[in-house]
């Protein structure tokens, strides 16, 4: 599955493609306590969090992530869409709970 694909599975939009849409996902990580998620996530993991402030860029950057989904109806604040374009992590939110997120994944 790419980056894109799990967008639409989700019904997620972008706040910030990154150009990486047609990057295809090693694996789906979620969790919110963000030093558990540095030590945890996985290089190319779609990570699924409700966390919303500019802390979630670094730890994307720090895993090498795929994609961040922002769960819940959760909207990213201005510092981390602007940080996300800054590293070019691909950012998305969706209305869906996390764990209906993660049933979709499959």
């Amino acid at each position: 599955m790419t980056v894109e694909e799990l967008r639409v599975r989700l019904g997620a939009v972008y706040a910030n493609a990154a150009d990486r849409q047609n990057v295809p996902l090693r694996g789906f990580y979620a969790g919110d306590f963000l030093s558990n998620v540095m030590g945890r996530v996985g290089e190319g993991q779609a990570w699924l969090t409700v966390m919303t402030n500019v802390n979630v860029a670094g730890v994307a950057v720090l895993g090498d992530v795929a994609c961040v989904v922002v769960c819940e109806g959760h909207v990213p604040d201005e510092l981390l869409v602007a940080r996300a374009r800054e590293k070019g992590i691909c950012l998305m939110t969706t209305e869906l709970p996390v764990y209906e997120a993660c049933a979709r994944t499959v």
